[in-house]
């Protein structure tokens, strides 16, 4: 059973970039050699990275769209945490990805319905504000 998979590479900023397609192609021949088809492969370039990883602040980021079978991706996984030149990845099922994309776009669409619900009763909430700020100042007048 073939499932599809997103992968994202970070690769090493020192590796030369007009090397990074085929190292990358390197690797994706367990794919290729179990039956699975490569999809797309995507080169972001070199980017800043959030936080140093081995002491560098810069990667060379790549993302590949595949299908293939579990054992070929985790077969991948591990021939991809072996190598020096790649300093992280993660594998993720499409389907997952798309239901994380989907649980996102819903809680969005919530907070924003939640918002446009706001000011309707936000009028009705400042006029009722004055009236107890005058009711609790009144005591302390007294």
């Amino acid at each position: 059973m073939t499932n599809q998979y997103e992968l994202m590479v970070i690769l090493d900023p020192e590796i030369d970039e007009r090397t990074v397609a085929p190292s990358l192609d390197k690797f994706l021949n367990v794919i290729r050699n179990d039956g699975g088809t490569i999809d797309k492969v995507d080169v972001w370039g070199r980017r800043r990275l959030a936080y140093e990883i081995n002491k560098k602040a810069e990667g060379i980021y790549a993302v590949v769209n595949f299908t293939a079978t579990p054992a070929a991706t985790t077969e991948l996984d591990r021939q991809l945490g072996l190598s020096e030149a790649v300093m992280r990845t993660k594998v993720l099922r499409a389907e997952e990805g798309f239901a994380q994309v989907a649980a996102a776009k819903k809680i969005a669409d919530e907070k924003a319905a939640r918002k446009a619900a706001a000011p309707a009763k936000a009028p009705a909430a400042t006029d009722a504000k004055p009236a107890a700020a005058s009711a609790a100042a009144a005591p302390a007048a007294e």
